[in-house]
């Protein structure tokens, strides 16, 4: 098992270092120039100069790159110089030094994802801070709604099944998995959130965290993250159901399975006590991209919910042209993709040890 994790372990750092590669050639190969984005209409050629030469805006692309990975890198190298781009700002990594040299230094810290273009050079890391604690709560209570209902929808499937209420689970399913999650977020703000205010009391737009009328600080406000919560949640929700109906339905056909019957054990109990975990294969195996995924999902539900996480920051982000603040918040998007799925192929390769071994 031990060779197995050092495996996957392997394959996400390679990953990870194709990820970053793209992220940056992709900024850096876009019309525009960065430090006329930062200063807005009111650079002068002086300023231009003094950001250029502050960020290394002035170095050729592939210096820019190595500055990125030294940036990104816990081991990173400095310049004892105070005109280069790396050199040691007291306070900029929060670092430890590990050697000191007449010309560089080396030190152990926190990855940089640089500052803010727009923010009046606040970290890109506290900014990601402040709101990806509100994705992460959106996306774990959309993707416990999508495991539990679809489950519980896949068994039913299976206990009634080619009868109506079968059908009309997979119809319902079938729309689930069809609608996009923009348009099924506009609906359910109107829907609920305004039409039906009265009866739901739930809110079109809210956050996790509102501020007190009387300025006394804020509060949480857990009303506001059903809607949006449901609504990331429900196309996750429709193939879990699928999955798992049609998993269960395999499984049910096995000689074990039948055995069991044989024996005199009730269906509702083979199905709990022999068929379920055998069945949750691809069931958690598609809970991990979709719980991946809803971190990027997220960007356009957060948005018309104005939810306050790192997809409505993202949003933001590229109408005011803060790279730094797009670039850091797809990279750990990426970052979370890759480690929830070596979390998720060890739990599979524990459910079934013949993974291991392929």
């Amino acid at each position: 098992m031990a060779g197995y994790i050092l495996q996957k372990l392997g394959y996400a750092i390679l990953t990870l270092f194709g990820v970053v590669t793209v992220i940056f050639l992709l900024f850096n190969i876009l019309p525009g120039d960065p430090a006329r984005m930062m200063l807005g209409q009111n650079e002068s050629a002086e300023q231009l100069a003094i950001v250029k030469k502050k960020y290394g805006f002035d170095k050729p692309v592939h210096l820019q790159y190595g500055y990125y990975l030294n940036d990104l890198s816990p081991i990173s190298f400095h310049s004892t110089s105070e005109g280069d781009y790396t050199y040691l700002m007291p306070g900029k990594y929060n670092e430890s030094l590990l050697f000191s040299g007449d010309h560089f230094n080396t030190v152990l810290k926190l990855p940089y994802l640089r500052e803010s273009f727009q923010r009046n050079g606040k970290k890109v890391s506290r900014v990601i801070a402040e709101t990806l604690p509100n994705t992460v709560v959106l996306a774990v209570s959309a993707i416990c709604i999508a495991i539990v209902v679809g489950i519980l929808l896949g068994i039913v499937s299976v206990l009634f099944k080619d009868g109506w209420i079968d059908k009309t689970i997979q119809l319902v399913s079938t729309l689930g998995m069809s609608v996009p999650s923009f348009f099924s977020a506009i609906v359910f703000a109107w829907l609920f959130g305004y039409v039906l205010h009265e009866y739901t009391n739930l809110n079109m737009t809210g956050s996790l965290y509102e501020v007190d009328d009387f300025g006394e600080g804020r509060y949480i406000q857990w009303k506001n993250l059903l809607l949006p919560a449901v609504v990331l949640g429900i196309r996750p929700l429709a193939v879990v159901s699928q999955l798992m109906r049609n998993s269960l339905l395999e499984v049910l056909n096995q000689d074990y399975i039948r055995t069991a019957r044989a024996k005199g054990l009730s269906f509702a109990r083979v199905i709990r006590k022999h068929a379920l975990k055998n069945s949750l294969n691809p069931v958690v195996t598609a809970v991990s991209g979709w719980f991946a995924s809803m971190l990027a999902g997220a960007v356009f539900v957060e948005y018309i919910f104005g939810w306050n996480g790192l997809g409505k920051e993202i949003v933001d982000a590229l109408n005011t042209l803060d790279l730094p603040v797009i670039m850091g918040a797809v990279l750990i998007i990426a970052t979370l993709f890759i480690l929830i799925n070596i979390f998720v192929d060890i739990i599979y390769g524990w459910l079934d040890p013949k993974i291991r071994t392929r």
